[in-house]
């Protein structure tokens, strides 16, 4: 089974460009999950094979955040949403716990083998100024999952917006403790390793460099690969066995973000 997950940043824009349907059958996936649609779905008549099943979630906002994924089996059930509780938001700060579920960051959909999981993380910004909203997200994503494997295995998978290690980013000595790059972002994030979660990824390439899947659009950062591997495939540590290929494909144009994949004997 192949598995895809892609921050298209705005699909219309992708869509005009273009780059959007080459990729998407070039791939054959048998799930592709996409983060920052930027839409909701009557906003553009999509040509996705109908045996596809589209699950979407988006955002209040409009021309916000986003997610959906494309999905070859029907799923017996979706969620939406966290369920982020007053007392969380409260511990970190949020006088609304409900601001992180009108995002439209998750997508959960659940499958006979397994539960995927398709989430857009938010971004903590610069100078931190929205840690403690990403963090509340963080507490909340680990029990929401945590919660899930108790059923049945969990893929995770989309821009989760971190760095884990240094390995993962080009420049993390001028990052650290910039968003991405902070301390307590990749704790939060080696809560999830730590819960029973495998990356991937660094799971059959623990030493690969210059493996990145965003770059800024400053800087000529794409041709220069200066870039930072925040998109992940993370999966249930009783599906280690069944990972057969994780892969990043700079060369997808497009977005700021690359796809990522991931084969699973499942």
């Amino acid at each position: 089974m192949r598995l895809v997950s892609w921050n298209v940043n705005g699909l219309r824009a992708v869509l005009k460009k273009e780059l959007f349907y080459p990729t998407f059958e070039a791939f054959g996936a048998d799930v592709f999950a996409i983060q920052e649609t930027k839409m909701h779905p009557e906003q553009a008549t999509l040509a996705i094979p109908a045996s596809y099943t589209q699950t979407w979630s988006s955002a209040e906002r409009k021309g916000y955040s986003g997610t959906a994924v494309f999905s070859k089996e029907k799923p017996h059930q979706t969620i939406h949403t966290l369920g982020l509780q007053a007392k969380d938001a409260l511990g970190f700060g949020l006088s609304d716990p409900a601001i992180l579920d009108t995002e439209g960051r998750l997508c959960a959909l659940e499958f006979e083998s397994f539960w995927f999981v398709n989430c857009y993380t938010p971004n903590a910004q610069d100078g931190l100024a929205r840690i403690n909203l990403r963090l509340a997200w963080g507490t909340a994503f680990t029990r929401f999952v945590l919660g899930l494997a108790e059923d049945k295995p969990v893929v995770i998978c989309g821009d989760l917006n971190v760095a884990h290690n240094e390995i993962d980013l080009a420049r993390p000595g001028p990052n650290r403790g910039n968003a991405g790059f902070s301390d307590e972002e990749r704790t939060d994030f080696q809560s999830l390793l730590d819960a029973g979660f495998i990356d991937s990824f660094r799971y059959l390439y623990p030493d690969e460099e210059e493996a990145y899947s965003w770059w800024s659009f400053r800087g000529n950062a794409r041709n220069n690969n200066t870039g930072w591997r925040i998109d992940y495939f993370l999966v249930s540590d009783c599906l280690r066995d069944a990972i057969s290929e994780a892969a990043i494909w700079p060369e997808v144009e497009g977005s700021d973000h690359c796809p990522v994949s991931l084969d699973l004997d499942v």
